[in-house]
């Protein structure tokens, strides 16, 4: 069987930044029963680089909600925005106010000139080191999604209305977006792996706790939602584990009869 797995709030705690050592222990038996393991994240490279050591046992990365995919250390897939796609980007934030950081594999990025216009999206990235975070004069040709947020989301619909031929869009809620080129998400990922591989879809699971996740969990043969997950996961899931703290993830294993 082919296994995703998300990982802030699936595999590693959000809070403590803690990787259950049951979780660890669940996928190391799950690969040894023959079984193929993959990351599934929105995170891109830049962002999973802090944590390889903890999911060096993985045999695939689906990064960025689709836009990148290796396996085993070959990138089988990598969607960029081109110099013009990330000029038009960034132009439209300006132009709507909005804040966002600007997600590559190499590196991230914010609007270093223009500044950051919200209290909240201040909070929200000095959670991230800043430090090393490139402008976005420099991202232009160099990210592969983006993060945003807007304390009035008619800005974001104006945003959206203008570009939504060409961009996906994730309401992460309270303001937040995931903004991914057209077509690119953590679904559309798991299809081209799961061919590479030559594993039919009907033999895939995933197991996610947030929105982003959603299309995973819909596209999976077999979907669980980890206890610590929003309602409308919990939905799209055929199974609810218990929290991550909890043993969540090798409870779901155990359900789904890997290990």
């Amino acid at each position: 069987m082919l296994l995703f797995f998300d990982i802030d709030g699936t595999l590693i705690d959000e809070r403590s930044h803690v990787m259950p050592r049951s979780a660890s222990e669940a996928v190391r038996l799950a690969r040894a029963n023959g079984h193929v393991c993959a990351v599934n994240t929105g995170r891109t490279g830049k962002l999973v680089e802090p944590d390889m050591d903890r999911l060096k046992d993985f045999d695939a990365f689906i990064l960025g909600c689709g836009t990148m995919i290796t396996y085993r250390g070959e990138t089988l897939f990598h969607r960029t925005f081109d110099r013009t796609e990330g000029e038009e980007i960034a132009e439209a934030l300006r132009r709507y106010g909005i804040d966002a950081v600007l997600e590559g594999s190499g590196n991230n990025y914010y609007d270093i000139s223009h500044g950051i216009g919200t209290e909240t999206f201040r909070k929200f990235i000095s959670r991230f080191a800043q430090k090393g975070y490139g402008s976005f004069e420099d991202a232009i040709g160099n990210f592969d999604k983006f993060y945003a947020y807007v304390d009035d989301v008619n800005r974001m619909k104006a945003f959206e209305d203008e570009l939504r031929e060409k961009l996906d869009f994730v309401d992460r809620k309270k303001g937040f977006f995931e903004i991914m080129p057209k077509g690119c998400s953590k679904a559309f990922a798991m299809e081209i792996l799961a061919q590479r591989l030559g594993i039919s879809m009907e033999q895939t699971a995933a197991i996610g706790d947030s929105s982003n996740d959603i299309p995973m969990l819909r596209r999976a043969h077999i979907s669980v939602a980890m206890g610590n997950s929003t309602e409308d996961v919990r939905n799209a899931a055929d199974y609810v584990t218990t929290n991550l703290t909890e043993d969540g993830v090798w409870n779901a294993l155990k359900w789904l009869g890997t290990i």
